[in-house]
């Protein structure tokens, strides 16, 4: 079982990516935005770290170079689950230190895949 941070401000997104991640043993923390990601990453320190991007306030982006700023969280795997599918945002994602991106709408089982694929790496 590991411990994940899920961060979108969408509810209906965040209860989803909860329940399937939960169902699978792991224990989710879910939040609604970048700021209490990063909080709950710093106070937590998961195993893996699932992001929005848009988000009000502090965006996945953000918080992201935060965490990769951050010497206790440069490490933490990171999945971004964003609506912006152009290359340039996929670039700029894995630029500001995604190990993954995950484009919406998504399936929950691919998404959870990708979860135990980062997970199985570390």
């Amino acid at each position: 079982m590991a411990r994940i941070v899920v961060a979108d401000d969408d509810v209906d997104i965040r209860e989803l990516v909860e329940f399937k991640l939960s169902r699978l043993g792991h224990d989710v923390v879910a939040v609604g935005d970048g700021a209490a990601a990063l909080a709950a990453c710093q106070a937590q320190r998961p195993d893996l770290a699932v992001l929005d991007v848009m988000m009000p306030g502090v965006s996945g982006l953000d918080a992201i170079r935060a965490m990769r700023a951050d010497p206790d969280l440069l490490d933490l795997p990171v999945i971004l689950l964003t609506a912006r599918a152009q290359a340039s945002d996929l670039e700029v994602g894995y630029d500001s230190g995604a190990d993954d991106y995950i484009t919406k709408p998504f399936s929950p089982r691919h998404l959870a895949e990708r979860v135990e694929a980062l997970l199985s790496r570390g």
